[in-house]
């Protein structure tokens, strides 16, 4: 059975920082795009970085320039990095991945979700 475990959330001070893990576990054949999305109570879900297999990521506007998402294929893990943090960046973070049990077949996994919290 397929399973998306992250780690990594917490409470920290505005302009701190937290790293964001996710690794898949199971059995299959390879990862396609990994990502982050979050959520606010009442929101919908954003994208907040994703990354493709072949390590092109891509940002929300705004966590351009603080944020930073990285992969390691060996592990079929994926990070977040994010630095300078902002009160509006509080939220429930959930870990995608498009995950291929055989090369013909893709099937899409959202982790557990963890709550980032950024307070004074």
């Amino acid at each position: 059975q397929v399973q998306l475990v992250e780690s990594g959330g917490g409470s920290v001070q505005p302009g701190g920082s937290l790293r964001l893990s996710c690794a898949a576990s199971g059995s299959f054949f390879t990862t396609g795009t990994m990502a982050w999305y979050r959520q606010g109570q009442g929101n919908e879900r954003e994208l907040v970085a994703s990354c493709t297999s072949d390590g092109r990521p891509n940002y929300a506007d705004s966590v351009k320039g603080r944020f930073a998402i990285s992969r390691d294929k060996a592990t079929n893990a994926v990070y977040l990095e994010m630095n300078s943090l902002k009160p509006e960046d509080t939220d429930v973070y959930f870990c995608y991945a498009d995950i291929y049990p055989t090369p013909w077949a893709r099937r899409t996994y959202w982790g557990q979700g963890t709550q980032v919290l950024v307070s004074s």
